[in-house]
């Protein structure tokens, strides 16, 4: 059974909450085993808050996982009482140990995939935390080249860039990053997804692709040319495409996947058509990491509302993705002799 590690995120929003909801589905731990880094005192007391009945076991120094069970691994240093809706710096401090431990695990193979409960961009920040998001941090601290990657049951989009001010976007598109970012996208969708001759959308630089120079012409000089070369190899790319219209169309059902520039350009479309079902997936890394498509739900934390079926869908996403890796180096190791090859002579 695959080890499911859980980061509980900012305690103020509603992380804990959809963690709870997903957790009080006993059907669950017959799918996964749940390892949650945070605190049975800070667990409890959202237990109590929200009318929950859950059993935890506290998993010391060097102890294994119980599979049935909900294992906690404790990373505060001093109790602390929630208070939902707040931004605060202990709330701030508690989300990043979670998050530190459980990449850790992740790092150690002690668990088999982490799906991170939303955290705050702001409090979260630290002399060790110094980055725009979960993305980032993980990029820094595991193998592979990352790229985020929001995923549903008829939606995949990329992002070329991706945390960055809009004013930093055009200067950070060249060549190099849109073929580095295809290659991920595309090796995601062959290892992860099983899709093996992928069908990959770019979307366009400049609105409506430029309008032939009257608006810009970075789709013709930087764009058009790395989709030639990338096409060159027998992989499958098309555009760009205006993004104005390539939603709301329904251009995107012929594609596998869409690569947009930069976040809001993907984003947008992606939460309008998904929300509640997508899933933030960090491609590209030796490691699985999911997380749910929504934030920390201040506004309405500690009311009872929450909805977990973005959480839920992370967690069977990744344990997916972690099935089809294995899946994928199976075959891999062992696949058939290229027919036609040559053969050492007696």
């Amino acid at each position: 059974m695959p080890l499911v590690g859980v980061s509980c995120g900012d305690p103020n929003g509603i992380g804990i909450e959809i963690i709870l909801k997903t957790l009080s589905d006993k059907r669950n731990l017959k799918l996964f085993t749940p390892v949650l880094f945070c605190n049975d005192q800070l667990l409890s007391d959202q237990m109590k808050h929200f009318d929950f009945e859950l059993d935890f076991i506290k998993l010391k120094n060097k102890s294994v996982p119980v599979n049935g069970k909900i294992n906690v691994v404790d990373v505060l240093e001093k109790p602390f009482k929630t208070n939902f809706g707040e931004q605060s710096s202990e709330a701030g401090k508690i989300s990043y140990l979670s998050l530190k431990e459980a990449v850790y695990w992740l790092s150690k193979s002690k668990i088999d995939v982490l799906v991170t409960a939303p955290i705050n961009k702001n409090n979260i920040q630290n002399e060790n935390f110094d980055f725009p998001g979960h993305t980032d941090y993980l990029s820094k601290i595991l193998d592979g080249e990352s790229l985020m990657f929001m995923i549903s049951d008829g939606l995949k989009v990329g992002l070329i860039t991706d945390h960055i001010p809009i004013k930093n976007i055009h200067s950070s598109i060249n060549k190099e990053l849109i073929m580095l970012k295809h290659s991920i996208i595309k090796n995601s969708l062959i290892k992860d997804f099983k899709i093996q001759k992928p069908k990959i959308a770019f979307l366009s630089i400049d609105p409506h692709v430029g309008d032939g120079g009257i608006i810009g012409n970075d789709d013709e000089d930087i764009l058009k040319p790395s989709l030639i070369e990338i096409s060159k190899t027998g992989d499958l790319v098309f555009g760009p495409f205006s993004s104005d219209s390539f939603f709301g169309s329904g251009s995107y059902k012929k594609y596998d996947a869409v690569l947009a520039i930069y976040h809001d350009q993907g984003l947008i479309p992606f939460k309008t058509l998904s929300f509640g079902e997508g899933v933030n997936y960090t491609a590209g890394l030796e490691k699985i990491r999911t997380s749910p498509d929504h934030g920390t739900g201040y506004d309405i934390a500690g009311k009872g509302v929450a909805e977990s079926s973005s959480f839920k869908k992370a967690i069977y996403s990744a344990i997916d993705i972690f099935s089809s890796r294995k899946m994928y180096e199976k075959l891999k190791t062992n696949s058939l002799p290229i027919s036609g090859s040559k053969r050492s002579s007696k």
